[in-house]
């Protein structure tokens, strides 16, 4: 026997290339177990194939995967009822770097104008066992033939043909595991791998354990069913599987594109926030599957503001790199990633007319939200869908039933900025609006800050904060006449002024307020109070600009504080205490709370404070 051993040469710069691949190409060790459960599958969906051609080739009915595990040898047996390799192919496919007998074959065969469905490319993967092993055995029967060969090889640059002895057609892998690799060797570690990534391949899949051989893989993908063959418990319990076992999905999308890029997919928009889907990382986890082999789930098949989207996608013609780790940037990827962005946004523009869409809005409404700021392709369709609390309707109103609602005289859609609903509808800054019976959006996620800047306007409206829309509020006539006279303001402005200094860029009087004294107003042309908040509270003061703080002529304080200008009085104290009660009803805090406590404490004190205007 040893004279009919061949030593051969691997071709290529083979150490450096099984370097690249032991240490370089694969980041997770575990992946080996992916590859050559994905050849064997391959080989074994080749010779059905074939065998649809060639009857003798046919091959056991319940073919299948065969893991053992032996922790007495140190190794590990892959076995599969494929179509083997003879000694050639043994040769070529084994070893020539980057040859793919799989992919060779596809595009050589067909029956009736289509290929077979197979899932090595590249012809790397089976390399990756070397990451586990320094030494490979692979016994191989070709189908038809009744000659068996041994190839075997330490990964160092050569290794050796024999024949060998092998009762049926097929393929048996044995790693010689190194020391560091003796948990691949565990029963459970390699269900659970194969769980992972090789669940829904059809071919079944079993791992010996105590002398049984247990089945590992479900061997269903369910995606790949037409609608009508599957049931609504099916889907449900396919969502649990993903990992949400808490509640039922919102919406199912299930669907097979056809076309230039074929694939199918399987998609789940849940009906509670899963946790850490918002606020975790903001990529998209849908997992992508090649032909029912698991990819990956970081393939960003849904943009940022979907990324509480779960489920499958499949594709049959996504080009992969050497590693099916790291996928290429390719135009088909591309077609595929807007391809199932649009049907997910087309189900919810759909589903929006509906009495439910308040369920989705109130799980996922600020993350679609980020949508609008960042997504410009999106941002008009995201837009529409956006759903708001208002000053003047119970529920929620989207924008266009906003615009409805105008008031002839109106020109910009108003929203103010804060953390409660309620307590925006009963705000300051709401008085001269509610007044003249104009509606306000009430915006109350974090995001809402940002998104009116890239969308600017809406149906030809522009988009206003009310802090920095007081002068349209002139253009409109109040429903009732603000009770009392308006005091005479022209010594108490330029003091009040005075005392604050650069606190504010002015103080000035307005007519948008009916029961409050004062009020913060932002500039026209810097950010609004909320977002100048948001930077403070990120300690980028350097962005914000100071406010201007209006007050109420008609005000009884208004009329006091004019009355000790006119005497002759100081009214620094109160100017601070006027503009911190003004940033308190804006939710804000004082810039000194203890002080502010002390000149409260004296304004009560101060009976002309409270005494009618006169």
């Amino acid at each position: 026997m040893t004279d009919q051993i061949e030593r051969h040469e691997f071709s290529a710069e083979v150490g450096r290339l099984l370097d690249l691949v032991v240490h370089a190409l694969y980041s997770d060790r575990e992946i080996f177990l992916r590859e050559l459960v994905a050849n064997a599958a391959d080989a074994t969906d080749r010779r059905r194939f074939e065998a649809l051609t060639d009857p003798a080739l046919t091959g056991p009915a319940e073919a299948s995967i065969r893991i053992v595990p032996d922790m007495a040898s140190r190794t590990l047996t892959i076995d599969d009822a494929g179509v083997g390799m003879d000694k050639t192919e043994l040769a070529q496919n084994l070893g020539t770097i980057a040859r793919s007998g799989s992919r060779a074959f596809g595009e050589t065969q067909s029956v009736k104008g289509e290929k077979p469905a197979l899932i090595g490319q590249f012809g790397v993967g089976f390399y990756a066992a070397f990451m586990v092993a320094d030494r490979v055995i692979v016994t191989s029967r070709r189908a038809g033939s009744d000659s068996a060969w041994q190839w075997e090889s330490d990964g160092t640059g050569a290794f050796t043909i024999a024949p060998a002895t092998r009762d049926t057609a097929g393929t048996t892998i044995t790693l010689h595991m190194k020391e560091d690799a003796t948990e691949f060797l565990e029963p459970l570690r390699l269900q659970t791998i194969i769980r992972k990534w090789a669940d829904h391949i059809t071919v079944p899949i079993t791992v010996e354990k105590d002398g049984e051989a247990q089945s590992a893989n479900d061997g269903t993908a369910l995606w790949r069913k037409r609608k009508a063959d599957v049931t609504p418990e099916q889907y449900t319990a396919f969502y649990h599987r993903l990992g949400h076992p808490f509640d039922e999905p919102w919406a199912t999308l299930h669907w097979q594109a056809e076309g230039t890029n074929e694939f199918s997919a399987l998609l789940y928009i849940p009906s509670t926030p899963p946790f850490g889907a918002v606020d975790g990382p903001r990529e998209s986890r849908v997992r992508l599957h090649v032909r029912r082999m698991f990819i990956t789930d970081e393939a960003a098949l849904l943009p940022p503001w979907a990324r509480f989207v779960v489920g499958v996608v499949d594709t049959e013609d996504l080009p992969l790199n050497v590693s099916r780790e790291m996928l290429q940037a390719t135009p088909v990827l591309t077609r595929v990633r807007k391809a199932v962005t649009n049907r997910v946004l087309s189900e919810l523009k759909n589903r929006a007319a509906g009495e439910n869409f308040d369920t989705f809005w109130q799980a996922f409404g600020a993350t679609v939200k980020e949508g609008v700021w960042e997504d410009q392709e999106h941002r008009q369709a995201l837009a529409g869908l956006m759903r708001f609390r208002s000053s003047t309707t119970e529920g929620w109103s989207s924008l266009d039933a906003y615009i409805a609602r105008m008031k002839p005289e109106q020109e910009a859609i108003y929203y103010l900025l804060g953390d409660d609903a309620a307590v925006l509808a009963a705000s300051t800054q709401v008085e001269g609006f509610r007044a003249r019976g104009v509606e306000v959006l009430l915006m109350t996620d974090q995001v809402d800050a940002f998104w009116p800047e890239r969308l600017s306007e809406w149906d030809g409206k522009p988009l206003r904060s009310v802090s920095q829309g007081a002068a349209d509020l002139s253009k409109m006539t109040a429903s009732t006449e603000p009770p009392g006279e308006p005091a005479d303001l022209t010594a108490l402005l330029p003091a009040l002024k005075a005392a604050l200094g650069d606190q504010v860029a002015d103080v000035r009087a307005t007519d948008r307020l009916v029961d409050s004294a004062v009020v913060l107003a932002a500039a026209m042309a810097g950010p609004d109070l909320q977002m100048q908040r948001l930077l403070r509270r990120a300690n980028r003061d350097s962005f914000a600009l100071p406010p201007t703080l209006e007050v109420n002529p008609r005000h009884p304080v208004l009329h006091a504080l004019a009355a000790r200008v006119a005497a002759g009085a100081d009214v620094t104290e109160d100017a601070l205490t006027l503009l911190d009660l003004a940033k308190v009803q804006d939710g804000d805090l004082p810039s000194d709370p203890a002080a502010f406590a002390r000149r409260v404490t004296a304004a009560l004190a101060r009976p002309e404070l409270s005494a009618p205007a006169g």
